[in-house]
């Protein structure tokens, strides 16, 4: 038995006579039929391209339209990204990559590249000091770039470089390492991290440990010796036993006021 299969126009779907609504309100379903027959499937799909907040409350936004109307992009933004790489090998990624990006034709995406250092002094065995400039985060290499597959790719191939410092995408199975998702540094790390590399104050590092014999060569205790107990390398200043009127005596003394003796 075959239905037969009926088109509906809006004056179907009108209400009975005798149930018609109250003067000044419209019928709700005549309303929503006469708008779906005004507006084809075609023009339903051009709106929601051309104006993705139709309907929502929103702004009119822009997106590729069908018509060949020109499209917006976001300009691409270079960022701070920190690399870590093999011990003592800093300089030696930086000289590389630097290479390796103009090579690669990347250099208009690898902008800058930088060793954050602060001058320091440096104690020698024979007391004698040495001009070294201190790198402030050992081991890594802070690199300004556009990120794409073609920038991360010449960074992470570039020899002694271990990765990117990042969030670990876990793997759904097995417990191998994720992928390592490069992570850009914010403003203000990036500002403490160069405030420190630009503070004038030189830091001194000596080769100096426990048990080590020392000479005090400046302040109070001038010409007296002593032998080492602890060694603070960030507060620039150890302390020693010196025999002060035939008693061992703690006392504090900076680097820069000491001698090793050999």
């Amino acid at each position: 038995m075959t239905v037969p299969v009926t088109s509906l126009s809006s004056n179907d779907l009108e209400p009975p006579e005798g149930l018609e609504p109250p003067e000044g309100i419209e019928s709700p379903v005549s309303e929503l039929l006469e708008a779906t027959l005004e507006t084809s499937p075609a023009e339903h799909r051009l709106l929601s391209l051309e104006d993705p907040g139709a309907g929502l409350g929103g702004e009119a936004g822009t997106a590729p339209g069908l018509d060949g109307a020109e499209v917006i992009e976001k300009p691409q933004v270079a960022r701070w990204f920190a690399v870590q790489v093999a011990s003592s090998c800093e300089k030696k990624v930086k000289a590389t990559l630097e290479q390796r990006a103009v090579t690669l034709g990347v250099d208009n995406r690898i902008l800058e590249i930088e060793i954050p250092q602060t001058p320091g002094v440096k104690l020698k065995k024979d007391g004698t000091r040495q001009s070294i400039d201190e790198k402030v985060f050992p081991g890594y290499v802070l690199v300004r770039m556009i990120l794409d597959e073609d920038t991360m790719m010449a960074v992470r191939s570039t020899p002694n470089v271990i990765n990117f410092v990042g969030q670990e995408e876990r793997r759904a199975t097995g417990k191998a390492r994720g992928h390592i998702r490069p992570r850009p540094l914010s403003r203000q790390e990036v500002d403490r991290i160069f405030k420190r590399a630009a503070e004038k104050k030189p830091v001194v590092k000596v080769d100096i440990s426990e048990g080590d014999q020392i000479l005090v060569t400046a302040g109070p205790f001038k010409d007296f010796q002593g032998e080492v107990i602890d060694v603070s390398g960030e507060r620039n200043k150890l302390k020693a036993l010196l025999s002060i009127f035939g008693r061992e005596t703690p006392v504090e003394l900076e680097f820069s006021q000491i001698s090793k003796q050999n």
